[in-house]
């Protein structure tokens, strides 16, 4: 059985989306900074194509919440990776089938890391967000690794990615590190 591996780009100041998210700035306000790492020849080559390699050549599925899936279904026109993609959600519904992978909608933390263990076929589970399903994940003690993309940007605003979680100290052994001009590397395995 695969990992439960957290992947999310955060700004310096804790941030994984700006403000205002909506289907007009699926990553709110000045959000969109925080993946340009990935984007315009950023991911190319280096420690940045190598960070995108080594996660989707270990993932067999994806998770995310129903409020990343509604505001980001539109612009990737598929599945985010091509993979099965389990999006939690209060409002199950039937999948959705898409040329790269399938939907799967599921209601409950639990539920929604069986069906992504299924599909996953004994792969890593990638949990990418929205910062809500994150943090869920993390206080059900589910997650194994955290991986974060340090962004050298101050957002001021929007969405932290761990307000709130409310399940005391987490001890954390850094596994990784490496950087680029557009963003550092973290790699974090949760001690248990």
């Amino acid at each position: 059985m695969g990992r439960v591996l957290l992947s999310m780009s955060v700004s310096l100041d804790g941030f994984s989306a700006g403000p205002d998210v909506g289907v007009e700035r699926p990553m709110g306000e000045g959000g969109e900074r925080l993946h340009e790492w990935m984007f315009h020849g950023n991911a190319d080559q280096g420690v940045n194509a190598e960070a995108v390699r080594d996660l989707l050549a270990t993932t067999g599925a994806t998770v995310v919440g129903r409020r990343m899936f509604d505001v980001g279904v539109g612009l990737w026109q598929d599945t985010p990776y091509p993979l099965p993609c389990v999006v939690l959600t209060h409002e199950p519904r039937e999948d959705r089938v898409e040329k790269s992978g399938t939907f799967i909608f599921v209601t409950g933390v639990e539920d929604a890391l069986r069906r992504a263990r299924e599909a996953a076929g004994g792969k890593d589970v990638l949990v990418m967000g929205g910062a809500h399903t994150a943090r869920q994940f993390v206080r059900a003690g589910l997650v194994d690794e955290i991986r974060l993309q340090l962004v050298p940007v101050l957002l001021g605003a929007g969405t932290r990615l761990f307000d709130h979680l409310d399940t005391g100290r987490i001890e954390l052994e850094r596994t990784g590190l490496a950087g680029s001009p557009q963003v550092t590397h973290l790699c974090f395995r949760v001690v248990r």
